[in-house]
């Protein structure tokens, strides 16, 4: 969890998207290989979000805000990020950006490595390369080789702070206003899991996951995985949806899910909350997708994570 932990971390700093409630397919570029987005507005506002916003405001915003001072809680309200096959990583804050908070991100930038200003007028934004990463730090738990050669960010679109891997990106996004130029219906494209309330939003080609240490039978015979976590009656409902290579393969997965889900529920070590939760696991197939959902309580949710 601790890994989890810093990742979630890793993913608070930006996107570029506009201001969106729910993420969806025409909001990716059709070569993206990952997305994560968050709504803390919709999770500040819900019965259940609330409390998965209280695990953030305990183990993410307050040691960002004692690390960096910046008060994340008060500025953010939407959160997305990705990766495409060419132009690298995209991250973006959106919500209240304030020029206390501007002007602590260009204090650190220049404090911990080089800092470079590109751009004129309200087009401007900054490169900054920390010489001193050590990439084989043990203590260093997350790839971050998208910012080898460091990262370019903005403030130049309103209540927007846009963080790049390349410059090319960036100036794209500073030229279309901080928005991506999405693709609707193009093959082999991301899919993106939505629901009336969302709370969080993740996807990934899975042969990614190949070059990361993943070694697992599922994600081997699968093309794509997609999560959404949702407010549902005051419940957070949890989906996650896997793409097999062929629909024969979906039934077999699901099989397999069935199975270990059986095999922990009689475990006599298991938690009771734990097997409740196995208990309540929905696992479904429609061709060669393969649906794995389940609503709980959210403080069984929060205990889980803690």
């Amino acid at each position: 969890m601790r890994t989890f932990r810093y990742l979630v971390i890793f993913f608070l700093f930006a996107v570029p998207v506009a201001a969106l409630s729910a993420l969806g397919p025409g909001d990716l570029p059709d070569t993206s290989r990952w997305y994560f987005h968050a709504d803390f507005k919709e999770m500040r506002s819900t019965e259940a979000g609330q409390h998965l916003y209280g695990w953030l405001q305990k183990e993410v915003f307050d040691d960002v805000r004692d690390d960096a001072g910046i008060d994340l809680d008060k500025e953010a309200d939407y959160l997305t990020a990705f990766a495409t096959e060419d132009d690298g990583l995209v991250l973006i804050i959106e919500g209240n950006i304030g020029q206390d908070t501007e002007d602590k991100v260009m204090a650190m930038g220049a404090a911990n490595g080089s800092l470079d200003r590109f751009g004129s007028g309200n087009k401007t934004f900054f490169h900054i390369k920390d010489d001193d990463i050590d990439r084989d730090d043990d203590n260093i738990e997350i790839d971050m080789d998208s910012f080898d050669d460091g990262a370019f960010f903005s403030f130049a679109i309103r209540n927007k702070l846009l963080v790049t891997s390349t410059r090319e990106r960036m100036e794209a996004l500073l030229a279309d206003k901080g928005k991506v130029a999405g693709v609707r219906g193009e093959k082999g494209q991301l899919f993106v899991l939505s629901a009336e309330r969302n709370l969080m939003q993740a996807g990934a080609r899975t042969d990614d996951f190949d070059d990361d240490g993943w070694d697992s039978n599922i994600l081997r015979n699968t093309e794509q995985a997609a999560l959404l976590i949702a407010d549902q009656a005051g419940k957070i409902a949890i989906e996650a949806q896997l793409v097999t290579t062929e629909a024969g393969m979906a039934e077999s997965l699901a099989s397999i899910v069935r199975g270990l889900i059986s095999l922990q529920v009689f475990n006599d070590d298991m938690d009771p909350e734990v097997a409740g939760f196995l208990q309540a696991t929905d696992v479904n197939v429609d061709g060669n997708k393969l649906t794995i959902s389940v609503a709980l309580d959210p403080e069984v949710v929060v205990a889980a994570i803690e």
